[in-house]
């Protein structure tokens, strides 16, 4: 009986290392790399509407602020829209996820899929499946901190 569990063992081995032949190697370096350059570059047009909305409309503080993420959020809906923004995901990764228009593209996406399905079924519902979450947990976490604040001071 140890024989064979012997022999069945080696042929598992060996079969193991005929899968993995053909699994495709992962470079790490380089998706890390591809994913740092492209959020770095999201983030850079971010930061160069803010510094133009600064310059040209005079805008300050919060109301800047909340512009810069407006306009970002629209860009990352209308490039969710033309089908640009998967592409970018495909080779991008997490560097496509990470800033707000990954944000907008997370909301967007299954609207635009399920949009078949007629508005209350189809758009509305699907469109907060993976975005509706982070919503809800950041909107009470924004109430908490609020009333904490208000209690304090």
């Amino acid at each position: 009986m140890q024989e064979q569990d012997g022999k069945n063992s080696h042929r598992n081995e060996n079969y193991i290392r005929y899968v993995h032949s053909f699994d495709p190697t992962t470079k790490h370096f380089k998706n890390c790399l591809r994913a740092f350059m492209v959020g770095g570059f999201i983030c850079a047009i971010g930061q160069f509407i803010r510094y133009m909305l600064q310059y040209l409309a005079g805008l300050e503080g919060d109301e800047l602020a909340g512009t810069t993420s407006v306009i970002l959020i629209f860009i990352g809906c209308l490039l969710t829209g033309f089908g640009v923004y998967d592409r970018i995901g495909r080779n991008a990764g997490a560097g496509s996820i990470v800033p707000i228009t990954g944000f907008a593209n997370s909301v967007c996406s299954p609207a635009i899929e399920f949009k078949t399905e007629g508005f209350i079924y189809g758009l509305a519902a699907k469109m907060f499946i993976v975005a509706g979450p982070i919503i809800v947990y950041g909107t009470l976490a924004g109430v908490l901190t609020g009333v904490l604040y208000w209690l304090i001071g």
